[in-house]
């Protein structure tokens, strides 16, 4: 359970950063704001040394992506050793 909140943080957080990016709402809604540097400050931590292993993509940030990948893979293999299915 703990990965799908992570998960479903991580793609809060990127809605919520295109919404910004494309001037759907602006980044002055106070709710908003604080919603999105919460989250962002809970993740960082994870996605940060994802990033210095990517290499450098412009505008567009590959780190959620690998993020959701690797821990669908972590849970599909504990899912294997604990059901062993």
């Amino acid at each position: 359970m703990l990965i799908n909140v992570i998960v479903m943080l991580v793609i809060i957080q990127f809605i919520i950063g295109l919404l910004f990016a494309f001037n759907v709402i602006n980044q002055r809604n106070e709710f908003l704001w604080q919603v999105y540097n919460s989250i962002n400050s809970l993740l960082e931590p994870v996605l940060a040394p994802i990033r210095r292993i990517l290499p450098r993509t412009g505008a567009i940030d590959f780190s959620p992506l690998v993020l959701i990948i690797a821990l669908q893979i972590f849970m599909r293999i504990l899912i294997y050793v604990v059901y062993g299915q």
